[in-house]
């Protein structure tokens, strides 16, 4: 149970040289990498399963649900960023507070995380490319677009099987290519996909707004139907359960904290801002929604958007959706990737993994081993594997990774009282500190009110439990 000292990784963390990662993001490159993850697919599809089988109209109030129980894990990997501002996430956390066997774990739950993702998320993406190349009357073999285990049935009524699902591996090896060449060159690449995703979010929204029928608002808590999770208060539970996975991805900040410049402010403001701004626009959504049709129309539909958009006269809108789908899975892909080759490098430089992999690039400044060997295996992987195999696998490691942060944030604060923390309350309580950065200002000094509201509250509940535990431990 060999632990690694908090000291030690916050000297890894202030090395620099031809080995150390690239500092090149900022606060805003860092939010939009966790909306380019958080903002996927999901929103297009769960959003409506939600509401049709859970929640009704209320699914408003279940991203509420969803957002609050992610702020708590947040806050917690905001701290942990913050103070140890190296690559790695979830998998150094544990190391300095859990102990070696323990990071070992959950640095290879990371990486099967990340790469089975990116691989679901790949081969998703090739179905929507179909979809939108048959708009355009472009057409690709079936062979080329399945893996050897899944056939199809032809108009003709010939069945054939797949070879290998050629999209979705050029999809993953064009996305390696521009993470090879550079974090900042991905980060401009993901500002400029979450842009456009945006927008698209945004039209929706604005557009469908004009053409709402209250009358769909109505109930607006349907009736609990007697069994748990079925529309009532246990529905918008329910709800908040499915719509959780949605805003998985914030976490994938945290293992970019060794390329952040000032990452004792920018990590804080990466985290919470990126889970703040989806929140926003995950209610304004499922409002916008569930107030065009009726939520019982969504029942059984993996599109509900589109049935959403036919209730209003812009049907050349559901071509833009697909689009917005296309580039949300494409920045899901680059953002899986970019974090676990970080999850390798760490691994590498204390001694689970082969040199190999901690070695930099001296031009482009990144782990160009680690790049290539999961490239190529998530490549092969979206290829050759079905979705009904791969899609599965993975939302066991994500909640295996929260658990093990809030864990260690916990042991942190118990074994390291004297410790500074990065959200902290500024003054309000002697315990809990502003983190400061090297020119010696607070590093949420620049957060603004808002920021320092919201620090002031997280630490203060952290007080109370700490002063609960004091007392009862006093009897």
């Amino acid at each position: 149970m060999l632990k690694k000292s908090l000291e030690l990784l916050r000297q890894e963390a202030a090395e620099s040289g031809s080995n150390s990662l690239k500092r090149s993001l900022n606060g805003f490159s860092l939010i939009a990498l966790g909306i380019g993850v958080i903002i996927g697919a999901g929103l297009f599809s769960l959003t409506g399963i939600a509401a049709a089988n859970h929640a009704g109209p209320a699914v408003t109030l279940s991203f509420v649900v969803a957002a609050v129980g992610c702020a708590f894990s947040a806050l917690c990997y905001a701290e942990f960023a913050a103070l140890v501002p190296v690559a790695g996430s979830a998998y150094t956390y544990s190391y300095a507070t859990m102990g070696e066997l323990f990071a070992w774990i959950i640095g290879w739950d990371l990486v099967l995380e990340y790469s089975v993702g990116a691989a679901t998320v790949a081969i998703s993406w090739s179905q929507y490319l179909l979809k939108f190349l048959d708009k355009y009357g472009l057409h690709l073999p079936a062979q080329l677009v399945m893996s050897p285990f899944e056939s199809v049935k032809l108009a003709s009524g010939a069945e054939v099987h797949g070879y290998a699902n050629l999209p979705a591996m050029a999809v993953v090896l064009v996305i390696t290519a521009i993470i090879i060449r550079g974090t900042s060159g991905s980060a401009w690449f993901n500002a400029l996909v979450v842009a456009l995703k945006v927008a698209v979010v945004l039209v929706f929204i604005a557009l469908g707004w004009n053409y709402i029928d209250p009358a769909n608002y109505h109930p607006y808590i349907p009736a609990n139907t007697g069994t748990f999770g079925e529309f009532g208060w246990s529905g918008i539970l329910r709800g908040a359960g499915v719509v959780f996975f949605v805003f998985i991805g914030f976490d994938i900040v945290a293992t970019m904290a060794q390329e952040t410049k000032n990452p004792q402010r920018n990590m804080p403001i990466g985290i919470l801002g990126s889970l703040i701004v989806c929140t926003i626009l995950f209610v304004l959504f499922g409002y916008v929604m569930t107030g065009l049709a009726n939520y019982k129309e969504f029942k059984d539909s993996a599109a509900p958007v589109a049935i959403a958009i036919e209730k209003t006269p812009y049907a050349w809108l559901s071509g833009a959706i697909i689009g917005a789908i296309l580039i949300g899975y494409t920045s899901v892909i680059l953002v899986d990737l970019l974090g676990q080759s970080r999850v390798f490098f760490s691994m590498s430089k204390d001694g689970l993994l082969p040199p190999v992999f901690a070695k930099v690039h001296p031009t482009f400044r990144t782990p160009v081993q680690s790049n290539l060997l999961l490239g190529a295996f998530i490549a092969l992987f979206a290829g050759f594997v079905p979705i009904s195999v791969v899609g599965e696998m993975t939302s066991i490691g994500t909640l295996l990774a929260f658990v093990m942060v809030c864990l260690g944030v916990l042991i942190m604060r118990r074994t390291n009282p004297q410790l500074p923390h990065a959200v902290g309350a500024g003054g309000a309580h002697p315990r809990y500190h502003y983190l400061p950065r090297d020119d010696g200002e607070p590093a949420l000094g620049n957060l603004g009110a808002p920021g320092r509201v919201a620090s002031h509250r997280a630490s203060h509940i952290l007080w109370l439990w700490q002063k609960a535990q004091q007392a009862a431990a006093s009897g």
